[in-house]
């Protein structure tokens, strides 16, 4: 499994996070792993120890969010660009492994596959002023 391929899956790990509560998320995660084509144990182990990252992030994540798209709540952010913004603030803060370019780039494809029409530009800004 590729980055781009991890990420999409992280994408759709973390997207279940605003539809179930913490109780029932391992669960659904566990129900999402089911689903996957024949991964191997790495990619499993890989996904699930940075969904457990992310996860405990999530609050932090938020903040900084909401501190850079003045006027919006976190409740009022769509949950798919919610989501995307989430996944690349968590690459862009806490994981060295990824360049914050990259973080952004990827975040603005996913945007397009994913979002809305004005999603990959409302991703744009927001990663912009976190930067």
């Amino acid at each position: 499994m590729n980055r781009r391929e991890s990420r999409e899956h992280l994408f759709r790990m973390l997207f279940r996070k605003e539809f179930h509560d913490s109780t029932e998320l391992n669960e659904q995660i566990e129900l999402y792993f089911d689903l996957l084509e024949e991964p191997s144990e790495n990619d499993l182990a890989y996904l699930k120890a940075k969904f457990d990252k992310l996860i405990e992030k999530v609050s932090d994540i938020d903040a900084i969010i909401e501190q850079v798209t003045e006027g919006w709540k976190i409740n009022r952010i769509g949950k798919v660009d919610l989501t995307i913004l989430r996944l690349a603030v968590y690459e862009m803060k806490y994981d060295d492994d990824v360049p914050t370019k990259v973080a952004i780039n990827e975040a603005v494809e996913i945007a397009k596959i994913f979002g809305e029409d004005n999603s990959p530009a409302f991703i744009n800004g927001v990663l912009a002023k976190i930067v």
